[in-house]
C-alpha cells in the first residue's frame, strides 16, 4: 500500500516536472517574441515582460517537487556525503519530517490567504499595460509548496523503503525494477 502511494506521488511529481518544462518552453518563446518585437519593430510590451517573470516563477516553483523526487535538491553534503544508503535514508526521513514538511505546509497555509486577498481585491499590475489577475501567479505559491510537501512525503516513503531494504537502494534510486 505504501509502495503504491509512493508511486502515485512520484507520478504527480513527474507530471509537475513536465508542466515545468512546458512553462520553460513558453517562457523562451515569450522572451524571443518580446526581443524581436522590441528590436525589430521598436514595440515594447509591459505585459510580455511581466509574463516572463510569471512564467519563470511558475516554472521554478512547480519544478521543485520534481527536483525533490529526482534527488536534485540541495543537501548538506558535509553530513550526507560518504554515508551508507541506510544512513542517507534516515537523514532524508528526519529532514523531511523536521524541516521540509513543516516549512512547506506553513508557507502553503499562509499563501492561500495571500492569493485569496489578491483575488478579492481584483489585484492587477501596477504598470500601465501590465497583466491583470495577479492572483493567478500568487495562487501558484501555495499550490507549489503543497505539491512540494506531497513530493516530500514521496521522498520519505522512498527513504523508508531504503532504510528497511538498503540492499535495494541502487535499484530504488535509479528507478530500476526491483530484484
Amino acid at each position: 500500500m505504501l509502495y503504491q502511494a509512493e508511486r502515485l506521488i512520484n507520478r504527480f511529481s513527474e507530471f509537475l516536472g513536465t508542466v515545468s518544462a512546458i512553462l520553460f518552453i513558453l517562457m523562451l518563446l515569450n522572451v524571443f517574441i518580446d526581443v524581436v518585437m522590441r528590436y525589430a519593430f521598436n514595440d515594447v510590451s509591459i505585459g510580455m515582460q511581466e509574463m516572463e517573470w510569471h512564467l519563470f516563477a511558475a516554472m521554478f516553483m512547480l519544478g521543485v517537487p520534481y527536483t525533490l523526487k529526482t534527488g536534485g535538491h540541495v543537501r548538506v553534503d558535509l553530513i550526507y556525503e560518504g554515508r551508507s544508503e541506510r544512513t542517507k535514508a534516515m537523514i532524508d526521513i528526519m529532514g523531511g519530517f523536521v524541516l521540509l514538511l513543516p516549512f512547506c505546509l506553513l508557507v502553503a497555509y499562509y499563501g492561500i490567504d495571500f492569493a485569496k486577498e489578491a483575488y478579492q481585491l481584483g489585484e492587477t499590475s501596477g504598470d500601465p499595460g501590465g497583466l491583470p489577475y495577479r492572483w493567478v501567479i500568487k495562487a501558484v505559491i501555495p499550490f507549489a509548496f503543497f505539491a512540494t510537501a506531497v513530493s516530500g512525503v514521496g521522498l520519505i516513503l522512498t527513504s523508508l523503503r531504503i532504510a528497511l531494504h538498503p540492499e535495494q537502494a541502487k535499484h530504488i534510486n535509479n528507478h530500476e525494477p526491483e530484484l
